[in-house]
């Protein structure tokens, strides 16, 4: 099952994505669910694919704004230097533990949408990655068990200010620039993908492939970065964890690849589907 979170002009709502429509959650569940991230909080998938088979879809999907897929996330963890080809190119060293940071909600947009190239620089990257959405939370999640927390899977785009990145050796405000990553366009439930399977990722500039990379390739696997984030932190339903990008960075070209006024980027994630935003400058 698809399930995306969306607004039109009568505000803000989430849904199932079949056949090209979607079907209204919000009100076809009688509003018992606020938003995409309380049905997952609730376990509610069932509740979902029956309320979505019955009828037509509610609206054509092009015809609705797609939003991040949880619009308003407790925690998002993302995982940097995750594939090897990406730690090579950046001349640095793998190491045990997963390098992990953090984005802010107002960082994101939804599929469709413009990723805003800030004024106050010129080296805005892409960052093509897959994401995992938790459905049940915890605490010190064992690795074994850490398949049966993840509600789903979407694309991700963790769009990078490079030269704020490298002010520090912190990288939180390059990382968190208003609406420079996309999160979409829809969760692909993880019943539709069996734990640990092979997916392929791959990230285009202007139709150009600049990155492609197999979650074989992953230092640091998913079920790892379950167990390690929660062992610090508890996991809450609806919490994303951007699990890393691998080597092709625009930063690291020759010469250096950028995002600019008027690019289309997309990641693509062979199991999900198609990312797709537009690049402007911000006003």
């Amino acid at each position: 099952m698809k399930l995306a979170s969306f607004s039109t002009h009568e505000g803000s709502s989430f849904g199932v994505v079949r056949g090209g429509a979607v079907f209204d959650l919000k009100k076809r569940l009688d509003g018992r669910y606020a938003d995409l991230k309380s049905l997952i909080a609730a376990g509610a998938f069932a509740q979902a694919e029956h309320a979505a088979s019955e009828g037509k879809g509610d609206y054509p999907l092009a015809e609705v704004t797609l939003e991040p897929v949880i619009a308003n996330p407790q925690q998002i963890f993302c995982v940097g230097l995750n594939y090897a080809e990406h730690v090579k190119e950046t001349n640095r060293e793998t190491t045990e533990q997963p390098v992990i940071f953090m984005r802010l909600p107002a960082s994101q947009v939804g599929a469709g949408e413009p990723m805003l190239r800030p004024r106050e620089s010129t080296q805005f990257d892409y960052e093509g990655e897959i994401a995992v959405i938790i459905g049940e939370g915890g605490r010190r999640i064992a690795e074994a068990d850490a398949w049966r927390h993840i509600a789903g899977y979407s694309c991700y785009n963790d769009g990078s200010v490079r030269d704020w990145q490298r002010h520090t050796g912190q990288w939180g405000p390059g990382k968190n620039f208003y609406r420079t990553g996309a999160f979409g366009p829809w969760m692909v439930t993880s019943d539709e993908i069996e734990p640990n399977a092979l997916m392929t990722l791959v990230t285009r500039l202007n139709g150009q492939e600049v990155q492609r990379a197999t979650t074989q390739m992953l230092i640091h696997g998913i079920a790892k970065q379950i167990a390690y984030l929660s062992t610090f932190t508890p996991l809450f339903p609806g919490d994303v964890i951007v699990t890393g990008t691998p080597g092709g960075v625009g930063a690291k070209r020759n010469p250096p690849l950028f995002m600019k006024h008027g690019d289309v980027v997309e990641v693509e994630v062979d199991r999900i589907g198609t990312l797709r935003n537009a690049i402007a400058d911000e006003a």
